[in-house]
């Protein structure tokens, strides 16, 4: 770099012979005196080593040397300033290079250093020449060093020390040495050029926000050295940090050209605090959708609070990313479960909420609340603490009245909680290695459109993903992998769970999951559940099943389709309702459980795949859809594949609507079940009265409500063996359990028919 070449800037003052009326014996600022036709100067034309050369008198304690023009001085240009003088007679003086050092508006810049070494002169008539190095930044080297108000300078030398000798001076020369400075790092701008101290103390701000503004397409080095930024900064241009920056926790600093983590960590020196200011800067800004973790792991020490790191935005709907690394656990108290037991008072009437809270103000927000009557997976999604009250993630189904109520909260890598409302946030390739220590994501309060993809939940402790309010709207998990740390316990053992998700419009895709409690525990609707691989035994002996998919809502509009669920079953459940007792409201309805291949070992004959559990009584089935399914056990049997949990309360089957239970096919399955089921019967002798009994093999042991048709197999028969052409008719709802079909003739007859009948009445 030099601006003499590449700009065509002069720096050298022309030589004396030019004339010395531009040559100051002040500072060099306009008005002060000259050297032309000075008492004690003059200009020599022909002296034997300098040719022309300016001759001094020296009369006063410092004799100054000054051109009078106004030397430029740019940021990151650094200017050497020399001269060569001898003494001719009299006392020996000091000789010193010096300058004034000026802003914009010709005032003088206090305060820096604006003179060169000292050198003593010894000898009469020997040459001694005398440099400094001057520019804005403090670098090794730099002898006046302006910073970056300085604009021009007015520059010669000072003659010091005893008065009376007779010195003649060179011409002074002024040369761009830039280079120097540069060595193989041409085309970086140096912050420190531009006044940056890197104390750690200083701030350097401005510094950086004028070197980004000078760069023009250059990189800006940032050198060893701890860089205080008192405010936030946003760099244009690509930066390299050899040294680190410091900042406060509500200051962000924006990497325009490399806004990813490895340079934050080079920012920063800290992965959690790059990660943390990374963050920041993502959400603070408009130009960064991604953040990079470009493969690199992440040691966690504490839970990353992300709303902490953003204390001023509270809630951020605009499409951002962070993908491609790793966040690994070090163990250690910081991810230590707290629980607090709190005494509370429930009114089904406000269903969400708890009142008269003891110590609120010790229970988190996104705490696990357990209790009498309280169903699985309810979170506190806000307190009062003025008010004493906490506001429930869902409704409680049987908690009415005052009792004790467990908090429990479980540390996550990832923090959303803080926020009001997160949307359109995904979390790209990612591996959350909690190693049995931590877990990995609690989702925001509210929001839509979360997006869990490509991601590893490696062994999390208590918890894969948790939403702890309706920040899971729409939410969808693809193509992830989900490790629990129980694989070596029994399932009965078992206590993590993979996620819970309580708002509606949720897709879970094409995931592989493997030996937790449950998988899912979903209390929303119109989820679609598809392609997933859930595995879920043990290698112990002949035991209990646990639900996979906990379908937490009777109204559930639920696709459930294409997967693989190993040693585990899809539980449906209403224990989120606070009145869980059927009353003009959806009851179990509206599920489709299709093309799933259904699968177990070493499991209990009394295990069922597909179990209806209701919390209150009156309720039924309006809609549901089992069909293409393949059930097998791989050794053993199971007695059938689908069930009612009467723990709380029965179905009723007389109000069974819309249920297609049809094309399955049964490996190990002791009754198959069907309905529409078509069911052959033989009547042996003349009977007017057949009783037809497909009972067990209506789904759920349901009542026979429907006949669609009863279709004559062959030649019927009257007593005398004669063909019969009458017609039958049907009574359905037959038997002390209603699960028989009489076919009624006009006379005794026999023979064989086969009859389709339902569980469920016909649509009107």
């Amino acid at each position: 770099m030099n601006k003499a070449i590449t700009d065509g800037i002069t720096f050298t003052p022309p030589p004396f012979s030019g004339g010395l009326n531009v040559w100051s014996s002040g500072d060099g600022t306009p008005g002060s005196d000259t050297y032309d036709n000075a008492a004690n100067a003059a200009f020599v034309p022909s002296d034997p080593d300098f040719g022309g050369s300016l001759e001094i008198l020296k009369t006063a304690s410092t004799t100054k040397v000054r051109y009078t023009g106004q030397t430029s001085i740019i940021p990151g240009c650094y200017l050497q300033v020399r001269a060569r003088v001898k003494v001719i007679s009299g006392a020996l003086p000091n000789v010193r290079i010096a300058g004034y050092a000026a802003r914009s508006n010709g005032s003088n810049i206090s305060g820096v250093v604006q003179v060169g070494p000292t050198t003593t002169l010894t000898t009469f008539g020997d040459v001694v020449e005398v440099t400094a190095i001057v520019g804005t930044g403090v670098r090794n080297g730099v002898d006046m060093s302006w910073g970056p108000d300085a604009v021009y300078g007015h520059f010669g030398l000072d003659l010091t020390g005893p008065n009376g000798g007779v010195v003649r001076i060179d011409d002074i020369a002024i040369e761009d040495i830039t280079g120097a400075f540069l060595s193989d790092m041409v085309g970086l701008v140096d912050v420190r050029d531009f006044g940056a101290l890197g104390d750690g103390s200083t701030d350097d701000h401005a510094a950086f926000e004028a070197a980004d503004a000078a760069a023009d397409g250059r990189d800006i080095l940032i050198p060893e050295g701890v860089f205080f930024l008192g405010d936030s900064v946003t760099m244009d241009s690509r930066c390299r940090f050899l040294g680190t920056v410091t900042m406060s926790d509500s200051h962000y600093l924006t990497l325009q050209q490399n806004f990813n983590l490895p340079d934050y960590i080079d920012a920063f020196g800290s992965g959690e605090l790059a990660f943390r200011k990374a963050f920041q800067s993502m959400l603070k800004g408009p130009d960064h959708v991604e953040l990079d973790m470009a493969g690199l792991k992440i040691d966690l020490r504490e839970p990353i609070d992300l709303h902490a790191a953003v204390p001023d935005v509270d809630s951020f709907s605009n499409r951002r990313v962070i993908s491609n690394g790793q966040l690994s656990v070090v163990p250690g108290p910081n991810w230590d479960t707290e629980t607090f037991t709190s005494q509370a008072t429930y009114n089904p009437n406000d269903p969400r909420t708890l009142t008269n809270v003891q110590n609120v103000a010790n229970i988190p927000v996104g705490s696990l609340v357990e209790g009498n009557g309280v169903g699985r997976e309810v979170y506190v999604r806000s307190k009062n603490v003025g008010q004493e009250t906490i506001e429930l993630s869902l409704p409680l189904h049987d908690a009415s009245g005052t009792q004790n109520y467990t908090f429990r909260r479980f540390k996550y890598m990832l923090d959303f909680t803080g926020f009001n409302r997160i949307s359109r946030f995904s979390i790209d390739n990612i591996e959350f290695l909690c190693r049995g220590d931590c877990n990995a994501l609690i989702l925001p309060p509210t929001g839509i459109g979360f997006h869990l993809r490509d991601c590893w939940v490696n062994a999390p402790r208590e918890r894969g993903i948790t939403s702890h309010g309706t920040g899971c709207q729409g939410m969808m998990i693809d193509r992830c992998q989900f490790v629990s740390n129980e694989s070596s316990l029994l399932v009965a053992q078992r206590t993590t769970i993979g996620c819970n998700l309580n708002a509606n419009d949720v897709k879970i895709r094409n995931n592989r999951c493997r030996f937790f409690r449950h998988f899912a525990v979903i209390g929303g609707t119109s989820s679609i559940i598809s392609g997933n691989h859930f595995f879920q035994g043990d290698s112990g002996p002949v035991g209990p099943r646990t639900a996979i998919l906990v379908m937490a809502n009777t109204n559930s509009r639920a696709t459930i389709e294409g997967n693989y669920i190993c040693d585990g079953s899809i539980e449906w459940t209403n224990e989120r309702d606070p009145a869980p007792e059927f009353n003009s409201e959806f009851s179990f309805s509206a599920m489709s459980i299709t093309g799933n291949t259904f699968l177990s070992q070493s499991t209990s004959p009394s295990f069922n795949f597909i179990l209806v559990k209701p919390f209150g009584t009156d309720h039924f089935i309006n809609g549901l859809m089992v069909t293409g399914n393949t059930f097998r056990l791989i050794d053993g049997n199971i007695d059938r594949v689908e069930g009612i949990d009467t723990t709380f309360a029965e179905l009723n089957f007389e109000r069974f609507k819309n249920i297609h239970f049809t094309a399955n096919a049964y490996n190990g399955v002791n009754t198959l079940v069907e309905s529409p089921l078509v069911w052959r019967h033989d009547e042996n002798s003349p009977q007017s009265t057949w009783v037809v009994t497909p009972s067990p093999h209506l789904p759920f042991n349901a009542w026979v409500r429907t006949v669609e048709s009863v279709m004559p197999e062959g030649e019927i028969q009257d007593n005398s063996g004669n063909p019969y052409w009458g017609m039958p008719y049907a009574q359905p709802r037959q038997g002390p359990n209603n699960d028989r079909v009489n076919v009624r003739w006009e006379k005794p007859v026999q023979g064989t028919v086969v009859v389709r009948m339902r569980i469920d009445n016909p649509i009107p």
